[in-house]
């Protein structure tokens, strides 16, 4: 097998590199000797890199790899391993400049965003480094007398890291920083639509001093890399984002083999502006939720459910500030709104812009974006539909796209049961100056995040980050909740009483 010093060692007649998987510490061909394009979504003429199209043999690989290295990474003592975790986090911030906008070209988010993204990468780093001083258990008094009760949490064994393209840096991130200080080994399998990304973040990570075996990069198809990840008996836990039907499909290979698995899927946002709410801030709100990422983000909100006696007053707001909404190269800083992923992504968005017209008016926007050097990109315009009712299919599928339904109720009352009518619970929020309706919103929004008087995007890495319903099944990434998937609890019990205690069982006197 030829080995590959670095990512990018071997150039093509056009000057551009193919990069190469990672596994056991080495950058490496496919066993298939096939590879895959990355191309910049702004402008399809811009050839990033041609990429390994992996196998299940080279899934196989890492897999081993990873087994292999898994009994010296976990005898490692925690707060060694958040020292590596550190390092990575520090070298991140380094490279945050260089790490954005090569994010922005392959993925292409504005520049402003993709900093972001790698922020919320460091974010993560340095809050699981320091889980690595504080990955407790519990101590508890016992029952009995001279006997000690504790418990303590161990890893897993090999972790399996499938993640999407919208968020190509924090996410893996997300994922990878709990499994690895918890002491578990990874086998990474990026999305399709970004594998340049990823094979940078893997660069850091061996750069910060991960052991070789402790991460390893496989890029390549789902059907090929990720089922395999998914189906071998030695990867003990899985760990996906993606879209609802995907997680069905994996959640049915991994229940078959009992495996630990964390989903987080898909969302139908919603925000509830009511009749008191400042409208100016509401719009700044939703203009970021909805448009921003354009519209790509599983917390973006895609539902505007508001009092109809402030509706007319909200909607002109929104559509004056949605048709100036710049679109183009997130490379450009005075850019609003980038391009969507792929060319199925726009066709997948203007398949509910014909919907959208039979179930409400079509205010701005509904149309793919062509003009000039928009035509080498996959741009759609941000489109906004008013009068749509909640049970409407726009105002229930996930669309994925820059598109906004705006819903018209009466009262709060009726704002809770729209906004809960929908088989995902992710993100919600809530505009008003009335702090009871407030209150009342944190009780009543079936989601596993609400923001009050915000959007419904932006979350911090040291709170748990999921929904409820089909958003998931009940994990949750970031915060110290995000070692939950990553860890098993062992209780240890220690009798030094010198006699046999039998538990419940009464003891016979002396």
């Amino acid at each position: 097998m030829a080995e590959i010093a670095t990512a990018a060692a071997a150039l093509t007649r056009q000057g551009v590199p193919t990069f190469g998987l990672f596994i056991g510490g080495e950058w490496v061909e496919s066993t298939g000797g096939q590879t895959f394009e990355s191309r910049n979504p702004a402008d399809r003429r811009d050839l990033i890199g041609r990429f390994q199209a992996g196998t299940a043999a080279d899934a196989a690989r890492a897999i081993r790899a990873a087994e292999t290295a898994f009994p010296v990474w976990r005898a490692m003592p925690a707060p060694k391993r958040g020292e590596i975790l550190y390092a990575f986090g520090q070298l991140m911030a380094q490279h945050k400049e260089r790490l954005a906008q090569a994010m922005t070209r392959e993925m292409g988010k504005v520049i402003a965003e993709a900093r972001g993204d790698v922020q919320e990468g460091i974010d993560i780093a340095f809050l699981m480094a320091g889980e690595g001083r504080r990955m407790f258990g519990d101590t508890v008094p016992s029952e009995l007398p001279d006997k000690w009760a504790m418990s303590i949490r161990q890893p897993i064994g090999v972790a399996g890291i499938i993640t999407p393209w919208n968020f190509p840096i924090a996410i893996p991130c997300w994922k990878m920083m709990p499994a690895l200080v918890a002491g578990n080994t990874v086998v990474f399998k990026p999305a399709s639509d970004t594998p340049h990304c990823a094979t940078l973040l893997v660069e850091l990570m061996a750069e910060a001093g991960f052991p070789p075996g402790t991460v390893n990069l496989v890029t390549g198809s789902g059907a090929e890399v990720g089922d395999a990840i998914v189906e071998s008996p030695d990867v003990a836990v899985i760990s996906f984002t993606g879209s609802s039907a995907t997680g069905k499909h994996i959640a049915e290979r991994a229940g078959r083999r009992l495996k630990r698995l964390s989903l987080e899927l898909g969302g139908k946002n919603g925000v509830v502006v009511l009749a008191d709410a400042d409208l100016d801030l509401a719009t700044d709100g939703i203009l970021w939720s909805a448009f921003g990422t354009t519209g790509q983000r599983c917390t973006a909100c895609s539902r505007v459910i508001v009092d109809r006696t402030v509706v007319d007053r909200l909607l002109g707001r929104l559509e004056t500030r949605a048709r100036a909404l710049r679109l183009g190269s997130g490379a450009d800083p005075s850019v609003d709104v980038g391009p969507l992923i792929n060319a199925g992504a726009v066709d997948k968005v203007a398949g509910y812009i014909d919907i959208g017209r039979s179930e409400g008016e079509l205010i701005v926007g509904g149309e793919r974006a062509t003009a000039g050097d928009l035509a080498h990109g996959h741009f759609f315009a941000p489109t906004i539909f008013s009068g749509v009712r909640p049970m409407d299919r726009i105002g229930q599928e996930e669309i994925f796209g820059p598109v906004l339904s705006v819903i018209p109720v009466d009262g709060y009352d009726a704002a809770v049961i729209a906004l809960n009518q929908t088989r995902y619970g992710l993100s919600s929020s809530i505009f008003t100056s009335d702090a009871n309706a407030a209150f009342r919103a944190m009780r009543d929004f079936e989601t596993g995040i609400v923001y009050i008087n915000a959007g419904t995007t932006g979350a911090e890495t040291h709170l748990p980050f999921g929904g409820w319903k089909e958003t998931g099944n009940g994990h949750r990434e970031a915060g110290h909740a995000a070692l939950d998937t990553y860890l098993e609890w062992k209780s240890i019990y220690v009798d030094f009483s010198g006699k046999l205690h039998r538990a419940q069982i009464a003891t016979p006197p002396d």
